[in-house]
């Protein structure tokens, strides 16, 4: 096997010593955007410059620094390239609309939007800013419905981390503040474990519109509890009122079978099978630097309900690793 090139260590994280896990990748709050035929992830890093990076699968299961990428690399967006924040970049999220690639992202504890005409960038703002400066707030998931509107869904600070929503102005980068609601509270016992003790805390959110009805797919616990897991909540409306699942979490530790099991997104691959990426601890005692995983998403109709339920097929979780070549 041939050695790993000392940017990777840099770029990803970290990487372990052993055969079977010396090529993971270490992203964190991540996300696979699909296209070609091919996956293209990104997330929060560890080390290299500040920013975001992409790697590129057939797969899913085995992932490279795209060769036609413009950045170094791999990098997408650039602190300090026509870009907003000096620090904690996280949580990037791609969406595509007529012709142009926009990334929405969290900087300085802010949401921020850039935009290519390339998928992989780099991305740039035409006015360096966040999108809405007003209050913290971060984890963005930008989501068009099919009526042609769109809403930013992102999670602000109020004694803890709650989700919101608000129609948002993709041609400004801007949201209209009159609309900006609140998604719901922190309700279940799943939603707040003793195993570390925090304020409440929702966030990654992603959104998809099926049969009319709106699913959001969220995170709850501090990332740093072992209980970090992945829920939903169904709405006849974007703005809600929720419904949370019943038998959630539908990814947790208890499930997956790894620590941490949070914050990711949900995705269609190419052969149709819905998917969910993900991020774990690094190890049952330590957090950091997290670790990426994927798994198949089982998606069924609930006639009686007259909703889809959604589970994981536990024991198809997919470890990413870097190709050699």
């Amino acid at each position: 096997m041939k050695s790993i090139p000392i940017y990777f260590i840099l770029l990803f994280g970290g990487l372990k010593a052993s055969a079977q896990t010396r090529q993971e990748i270490f992203f964190a709050d991540v996300t696979i955007y699909v296209e070609g035929g091919k996956y293209y992830l990104t997330g929060s890093k560890g080390g290299g410059p500040q920013g975001f990076a992409f790697l590129e699968s057939k797969d899913l299961k085995t992932w490279s620094v795209p060769a036609r990428s413009k950045g170094s690399l791999g990098m997408i967006l650039t602190e300090g390239d026509h870009t907003f924040g000096t620090k904690g970049f996280w949580a990037p999220q791609i969406f595509k609309d007529k012709g142009t690639y926009y990334i929405t992202y969290t900087a300085d504890e802010q949401t921020a939007l850039a935009e290519s005409k390339s998928l992989l960038g780099p991305y740039r703002q035409k006015e360096v800013g966040p999108i809405d400066g007003s209050d913290k707030n971060i984890d963005s998931y930008i989501f068009k419905d099919t009526d042609g509107k769109y809403y930013l869904y992102s999670v602000r600070f109020d004694k803890g981390n709650y989700l919101y929503v608000a129609e948002f102005d993709i041609k400004t980068g801007k949201i209209s503040p009159q609309t900006l609601r609140r998604c719901f509270d922190q309700t279940e016992p799943w939603e707040a474990t003793p195993n570390y003790q925090s304020a409440p805390i929702m966030e990654g959110p992603t959104v998809v519109k099926l049969k009319n009805k709106y699913y959001m797919f969220y995170s709850a616990n501090h990332f740093q509890n072992i209980d970090y897991a992945i829920g939903y909540a169904v709405a006849d409306s974007p703005y809600g009122p929720w419904a949370k699942y019943e038998n959630n979490p539908i990814i947790h530790r208890s499930i997956v079978g790894e620590n941490g099991s949070g914050h990711g997104d949900l995705f269609e691959g190419v052969d149709k099978q819905l998917y969910y990426v993900y991020h774990i601890h690094n190890a049952p005692d330590k957090v950091g630097p997290r670790r990426t995983r994927i798994v198949p998403v089982v998606k069924q109709w609930d006639e009686k309900a007259g909703v889809y339920s959604f589970s994981v097929k536990a024991k198809e979780v997919i470890v990413p690793v870097l190709s050699d070549r």
